[in-house]
């Protein structure tokens, strides 16, 4: 009996997938529980399963192809099964013969010269002639103008991954277009950029923004920083992970910041799960620390930065980034001393983190150099008033300003 491949909402909010790789192709045997295809989300890149026995018999949405949760992609039946009355729905875009995002980025392949005897081996092709390379792989060599046919594959079966393609020279520049030519180049949004852009009209436009700003003195957050690294240097603690610390710490406290707007009533948490936005190739995914209040500062240190590094890869499980109560988006590591972020509904706010500089202050009526750094919290007015938030920011300033009040 065929089963029908849809394409499925692997993360809760998606509401369409675009296929980056079929890993199984028509023709191919397959059993339940099998990696069908690699589909892109609004969040990651993750794996379609097979829900049945059998053949893949035919495929309606090719690498590159778009199509709505849902929507009928494949149909596996047995050999000799009539599948003629199945038709695809929903898709999209992309379309039958949509090619994968590295194919138009490829060139001619050069003759290996004549003083080698024979050209080395390259990554092994599929069944329908496409070079095998993970989804990671094809968008950093089309970033970089590497075609991947001339690459040898380090991964599994000669699959060609990350690290290939980093240790490939780069194609020649293309020349400059002359006058007249076309001056732009028209890029198709990724899964990724549509929910960023859904996301912001949501969020801007319906909820009403204000923003409280605070410059806070760093100095002995900076030496209890150092202090603590130069005791293990295996387990290093950044200026981020102290931050998420204090803030889960200031949240606990100041509960009424620790909500989400729920249209008919507010939703106040009990638990402190702080959503860190991290920029990824094209655009930015908030990895959640659960917990946060609970952690230690070491714990904290190394789950963000295990998360920071699998958020990159496009690996985190939907479970990993959905549920924050509240967000924190740090710009400090690129010389930015101040700036305003968009709240993520529905959560209630957001502190967006400047930089740590050494400026010129008056103690005691004398002018002395400090450490500081400004950060701005974002307000839902509907939930937060000004005087609720500023008082949140006074603890957060607080307890950075006197870092043993995090273990007080």
């Amino acid at each position: 009996m065929a089963t029908k491949v849809f394409m499925e909402a692997l993360s809760p909010t998606m509401e369409e997938g675009r296929v980056t790789s079929w890993l199984k192709h028509e023709g191919d045997p397959v059993t339940a529980g099998d990696v069908l295809a690699e589909v892109e989300t609004d969040k990651a890149i993750m794996e379609l399963q097979a829900r049945g026995n059998g053949v893949l018999r035919k495929i309606f949405a090719p690498d590159g192809a778009t199509a709505d949760v849902g929507s009928l992609i494949a149909v596996i039946a047995d050999p000799d099964e009539d599948i003629s009355s199945f038709q695809p729905t929903g898709a999209a875009g992309g379309g039958a013969g949509a090619a994968p995002p590295a194919a138009a980025a490829e060139a001619p392949l050069a003759a290996p010269p004549e003083a080698e005897p024979a050209p080395p081996p390259q990554a092994k092709a599929a069944g329908d002639g496409r070079t095998k390379s993970s989804p990671l792989a094809r968008r950093l060599a089309q970033e970089r103008g590497i075609n991947l046919a001339t690459l040898t594959g380090s991964g599994p079966g000669g699959r060609i991954v990350k690290r290939d393609v980093e240790a490939a020279r780069p194609a020649p520049a293309a020349p400059v277009a002359m006058p007249g030519a076309v001056g732009y180049e028209d890029v198709e949004l990724t899964q990724v950029r549509k929910t960023i852009a859904k996301r912001l009209v949501q969020s801007i436009g319906p909820i009403p923004h204000f923003f409280l700003t605070r410059e806070i003195d760093m100095e002995r957050v900076w030496d209890a920083r150092q202090s603590l690294n130069s005791l293990d240097q295996e387990a290093r603690i950044s200026f981020n992970d102290i931050i998420v610390k204090v803030v889960a710490e200031a949240l606990r406290q100041h509960r009424a910041c620790n909500a989400w707007w729920q249209d008919d009533h507010i939703r106040y948490f009990n638990e402190v799960h702080i959503g860190m936005a991290v920029a990824i190739d094209d655009g930015l995914i908030t990895p959640v620390i659960r917990n946060a209040h609970v952690k230690s500062l070491r714990d904290i240190a190394a789950e963000t930065r295990e998360l920071a590094a699998r958020a990159r890869e496009r690996k985190l499980a939907p479970e990993e980034y959905t549920g924050s109560t509240f967000s924190i988006s740090n710009l400090g590591m690129f010389d930015i001393d101040e700036f305003t972020a968009v709240i993520n509904p529905p959560e209630a706010g957001i502190l967006a983190v400047g930089g740590i500089t050494a400026k010129p202050v008056v103690e005691d009526g004398e002018i002395s150099v400090r450490r500081r750094m400004r950060v701005t919290m974002s307000c839902d007015h509907r939930v937060i008033d000004g005087a609720t938030g500023a008082r949140f920011l006074q603890t957060v300033a607080r307890m950075l300003e006197n870092p043993l009040a995090i273990v007080w």
